[in-house]
């Protein structure tokens, strides 16, 4: 797997661990009264025990591997040659370069618009020509 593929995997694993832990923190927290005007929240007793204050180290600590393992993967990305000079005249070459397969495109469209407007013609002029024609007496 290239380095830009492993780059996104991991972003997809920080992004699960991250959703994750939002999810069992809210799922799992004790309630916590708002107001002093509403009555105190009765916390729900749970059949299996769950060590609470500890799924939080836990779960830090996986989020903390995964951003360091995605460090390590920038850091081994390859540097540019040439500095930013060079890769902004690199951009203006390709995008040069897009801008006259554009333009190429554009014309092989309007020319391939153009074949089937004369196909079109043609074909309604032998259509006419099938209806026209008459049984012989």
């Amino acid at each position: 797997m290239d380095i830009i593929s492993q780059l996104q995997e991991q972003v997809n694993t920080i992004a699960t661990l991250a959703f994750n832990s939002f999810g069992t923190l809210q799922r799992d927290a004790p309630p916590v009264q708002l107001s002093p005007n509403y009555p105190e929240p009765v916390a729900k007793p749970t059949e299996d025990v769950i060590n609470v204050a500890e799924h939080p180290k836990i779960m830090s600590a996986a989020l903390v591997k995964a951003a360091k393992q995605f460090d390590l993967l920038v850091s081994a990305l390859p540097l540019s040659e040439g500095g930013e000079e060079a890769q902004l005249k690199q951009i203006a070459e390709l995008q040069a370069e897009n801008e006259a397969v554009g333009q190429e495109l554009q014309k092989q469209l309007e020319a391939a618009e153009e074949e089937l407007k004369r196909v079109r013609e043609l074909f309604n002029q032998a259509a006419d020509n099938c209806l026209n024609l008459k049984k012989p007496d």
